[in-house]
């Protein structure tokens, strides 16, 4: 018989612990007004969730969409990694691997908190864009979904790009956080900073030329994120250049 999306929910809530549920609502920011409000957990952590992603990462589709609609966080994640994992898995064919896309851009705004975003969109979204003869024409979803209203839609762009900075190419990258410099949104400026860091690991001339050109008018979140991991000389002349009432 095969597994169902019943099975799935069992063994999360036999891994569930209401202490760590308090300590995610709190962290996630659940409450009235916040980003995650109205998201449920009941205290699975992400290796355990991945655990389970594991041993049902054949379980239908239409069961994966069951619970990619739930309203318990660790549901929607296991859904998102049982996906992320068909994806990169070795007898996953050409034709498998587009259905899974477009089963996630179907369901996009499922993907609604940032650990969702972040554990997903760079092994589905961005794997399925890095091509090795780059086709603009697929990426230009990126500026779309950057574009987006929706603060997950803008993360999803950003940090999609992780998995062509891991291929060692950039220009999306630095074009998307260029786009997202005047975001409103804390989320956004720390995915951002991120990804500027995740370039300045591989190539520390290609982020420095972006903050050189950008560091007065970043957020200053997002410029703290970027220049994490530079020299204190070179974060002390970065952050010297931003404008002291400059709003975060």
């Amino acid at each position: 018989m095969k597994a169902a999306a019943t099975d799935v929910r069992k063994e999360l809530q036999s891994m569930a612990d209401p202490d760590k549920a308090a300590i995610l609502q709190r962290f996630f920011k659940t409450g009235l007004g916040q980003y995650g409000e109205g998201d449920i957990f009941i205290g699975v952590m992400v290796p355990h969730s991945r655990q389970v992603a594991k041993k049902f990462s054949q379980l239908p589709l239409g069961e994966v969409r069951t619970l990619l609609y739930s309203r318990i966080h660790e549901e929607r994640l296991v859904a998102l990694l049982i996906l992320a994992l068909r994806y990169s898995g070795a007898s996953s064919s050409r034709e498998e691997n587009e259905e899974i896309v477009k089963f996630y851009l179907d369901n996009i705004k499922q993907v609604n908190n940032w650990d969702l975003v972040d554990l997903s969109a760079p092994n589905i979204l961005g794997a399925h864009l890095m091509v090795d003869n780059r086709d603009d024409r697929r990426r230009k979803l990126l500026y779309k979904l950057a574009k987006s209203e929706n603060v997950w839609e803008r993360r999803i762009a950003i940090v999609a790009t992780h998995h062509f900075i891991r291929n060692d190419d950039f220009s999306d990258t630095l074009q998307i956080a260029e786009m997202l410099l005047q975001d409103r949104h804390d989320l956004i400026h720390k995915a951002a900073g991120w990804m500027l860091r995740e370039v300045g690991k591989r190539d520390s001339a290609a982020e420095e030329a972006f903050l050189e050109k950008h560091c007065s008018v970043m957020p200053r979140t997002m410029l703290r994120y970027a220049i994490e991991r530079l020299p204190e000389s070179k974060r002390r002349r970065y952050i010297r250049k931003k404008p002291i009432d400059r709003r975060c």
